[in-house]
């Protein structure tokens, strides 16, 4: 994904051609590292969850510490829309 064709001259429906692959390559390339960013704060959200849930059951708990816990789950829900928005289609397109 990190070639490009970038032609200079030739018939202009070649490079027609060529620049319009040139975009697909840059949107497949978007979309991959934004699907990989999903991945990590999906994965990340995850593990919130098992460190949450392990907090609450102790008895002595840091309760500042577990809602610190419940606001970077919530923040990273917010960021998982916001990147599955960015692989989504956009229908009216």
């Amino acid at each position: 994904l990190d070639r490009r064709i970038a032609l200079e001259g030739g018939p202009t429906e070649v490079k027609a051609l060529a620049d319009s692959f040139d975009r697909m390559l840059d949107r497949l390339a978007t979309a991959s590292s934004v699907q990989q960013r999903l991945v990590e704060v999906t994965l990340e959200h995850r593990d919130l969850d098992t460190a949450i849930a392990r907090l609450a059951a102790d008895a002595a708990h840091d309760e500042l510490q577990l809602r610190r816990l419940k606001r970077r789950k919530l923040l990273l829900k917010d960021q998982m829309a916001r990147l599955q928005r960015q692989l989504d289609p956009d229908v009216l397109a």
